[in-house]
């Protein structure tokens, strides 16, 4: 009987070895012929809507690659994490990646404040990460101007968002007064606020009310209310589409019939679905023509696979992906410090523009914005705006 336990403990022990190689993630080792990479974002929460469609894109774009041999004849393999929209989340999810699971670069996330907060733990490790639509400046230099070593975007940034809505509604629009209603609890609200507010006043036009709300709220009359009493001709909404879907429909039944202005975080089919009529006349700053005949395979794709169309963080995580494609081929081998360094001078054509990664300050380069109206409930394509910004 002895014996016979002994064996079986023996065989027990055996067993559990080749279990713990056949994984190929035993001590945090990946297998030699595996990239890995990471992706982290928003699964749930409020907006689930865009990471679902982000990891959905990296996950297609993985599969293709992989299709056609993967990367340095290796096959990737993509590990994805959901940050619940927080930054403590997207904390612990970055200490996993890059600790338990190996990878060599991130994609994501989309959100200003949480690429923000993993820079310490990317630079800790050596890991670069390509955030997708995160426009805060501080994403990639940090509060002493410095620029973060493991940080990069393909999006183009807060300064530029806001100034190309202010010299639009001041110089394409002909708008001389203007109202802002912004999030005081969110980095990205705060961001656009700022430099539309300076550029706008600028140019020669007068902001006649500024109000603020915090995250979570739901009722936006009080604030809405004292801007209607200053008579404003437009009305600067830098914030996600579920407070504007509340925030403009909540105007309109108060009277106010300002046209209203936003950001990417407005470019969503939920936004439309949710608000209606009372964004219709709209106008949206965003990263790409929807419609433009360059998107159309990508947009076609997705939605072939998926079932679903795409969104806006769709076409930026594509356009992460085809960067962080480019940078480990011009690196030669899948190395995190290599592939970080191959990215401060990579250059691709992405589907939102050419990337050129600016060595200095880690972000694209030249990247014109696409100026939307939403008419008979749909975005539709205005111009390319551009402006100078110091």
């Amino acid at each position: 009987m002895k014996r016979r336990i002994s064996l079986l403990l023996v065989l027990i022990m055996i067993l559990s070895m080749l279990s713990g190689c056949a994984s190929g993630t035993a001590g945090g080792e990946a297998p030699a012929e595996v990239v890995k990479i990471g992706w982290i974002g928003s699964l749930t929460g409020d907006q689930a809507v865009w990471g679902t469609c982000e990891f959905n894109t990296v996950q297609m774009l993985v599969d293709e690659a992989n299709d056609n041999g993967g990367w340095l004849g290796k096959q990737i393999e993509l590990v994805g994490y959901d940050t619940k929209g927080d930054s403590l989340e997207a904390v612990n999810a970055v200490k996993r990646l890059v600790g338990q699971d190996k990878v060599v670069a991130i994609v994501g996330p989309n959100a200003s404040g949480q690429a923000i907060a993993i820079s310490q733990v990317l630079e800790e490790s050596g890991v670069p990460d390509i955030a997708t639509v995160a426009t805060n400046p501080k994403v990639t230099i940090d509060e002493n101007g410095n620029t973060k070593p493991y940080n990069f975007r393909v999006c183009f940034i807060d300064p530029y968002q806001g100034a190309v809505a202010a010299g639009y509604a001041f110089e394409e629009l002909g708008f001389t007064k203007a109202a802002i209603l912004y999030d005081v609890a969110d980095e990205y609200s705060q961001g656009l606020t700022q430099f539309f507010e300076e550029t706008f006043v600028e140019l020669g036009g007068e902001i006649v009310a500024k109000e603020a709300f915090k995250f979570g709220d739901v009722d936006f009359r009080p604030q809405l209310s004292k801007i209607k009493e200053t008579n404003p001709e437009i009305i600067f909404m830098p914030y996600f589409f579920k407070e504007v879907a509340l925030s403009s429909t909540q105007a309109r039944e108060l009277g106010m019939d300002a046209v209203l202005m936003g950001g990417d975080g407005w470019t969503s089919e939920q936004l439309l679905e949710m608000a209606g009529s009372s964004v219709e006349g709209s106008y949206v700053v965003n990263h790409l023509d929807f419609e433009d005949p360059d998107v159309q395979e990508f947009k076609n794709a997705y939605t072939e696979k998926y079932g679903s169309a795409v969104e806006l963080n769709g076409y930026l995580a594509y356009d992460a992906f085809k960067l962080l494609e480019e940078a480990v081929l011009k690196a030669g081998e899948a190395d995190s410090k290599l592939i970080a360094k191959a990215l401060e001078s990579a250059e691709v054509q992405g589907i939102t523009g050419y990337i050129r990664i600016n060595k200095d300050t880690h972000n694209p380069e030249g990247k014109e914005a696409a100026i939307l109206k939403i008419v008979d409930n749909k975005y539709k394509f205005q111009m390319k705006y551009s402006v100078d910004v110091e």
